[in-house]
């Protein structure tokens, strides 16, 4: 069975519909990704994931339960942390703070503490800096620090918006391994990207979202292979 069921997801914002009919699904261990052009429905349905917001209609089923009435909060005491496009960290608090925002559902101090340690070894400079305010950051720290918060909350599913946006190729291909390190050690990823070849290069499974539908699906590898996806997502030309 799946972690995550996504069945016919419809989003609307006043009379503007996001996402309509979104279906996909992510098995446990994967990392999936979804690719479409900037306004297809992708960031949105993130949003539904983590009850950010509200679908119209559709289904979330989550580890055989459905989420998709349920509370932000609840959505993210049962595994599921979403770090965001954008990073949205908090400027005027430290490292140190900020992570602990993502583990501010739990009570078990210990445990904690184990995994700020755990963050610390994937991200040495956060480690070393976990003093200093977000704000004073780069932004590829900004990322490791937004992930680390995410990764805080031990979640069976971890979901990534735009991780690599804005960021050098050095830090870029910094994420993308400490992804396929998360995935390593048993962590679920659903990843939005909009580096195409980056993001089917490294998923087990994908999904091409299309003015907020879903219009294609396979194993990163076919899709990386389908003259359809190189001529609208990786900028290459199909050969006649």
């Amino acid at each position: 069975m799946s972690l995550l069921e996504v069945r016919e997801l419809t989003v609307a914002y006043g009379a503007i519909r996001a996402v309509r009919g979104v279906t996909f699904s992510v098995g446990r261990g994967q990392i999936v990704s979804l690719i479409g052009s900037n306004g297809a429905g992708k960031t949105t349905t993130l949003r539904s994931i983590s009850g950010l917001v509200t679908p119209a209609s559709g289904e979330v089923i989550f580890d055989g339960e459905p989420l998709h009435r349920l509370p932000a909060h609840e959505i993210l005491s049962r595994g599921v942390a979403h770090s965001p496009e954008g990073r949205r960290v908090f400027a005027r608090m430290t490292v140190e703070e900020n992570l602990r925002l993502g583990a501010h559902t739990r009570r078990d101090e210990h445990a904690v503490l184990a995994d700020l340690d755990k963050v610390y070894t994937l991200f040495p400079v956060l480690g070393e800096r976990r003093d200093t305010k977000a704000g004073l950051f780069s932004g590829g720290e900004q990322q490791m620090l937004a992930i680390g918060r995410a990764l805080m909350s031990r979640p069976k599913l971890l979901m990534l918006d735009e991780p690599s946006m804005g960021l050098a190729p050095i830090m870029t291909n910094k994420i993308f391994d400490t992804i396929r390190e998360l995935r390593a050690e048993g962590t679920t990823v659903l990843l939005v990207e909009q580096n195409a070849l980056a993001a089917l290069a490294l998923s087990d499974y994908a999904y091409v979202i299309d003015l907020g539908r879903t219009t294609l699906a396979g194993t990163g590898a076919d899709l990386l292979g389908d003259p359809r996806v190189q001529a609208a997502y990786l900028g290459e030309g199909v050969a006649h």
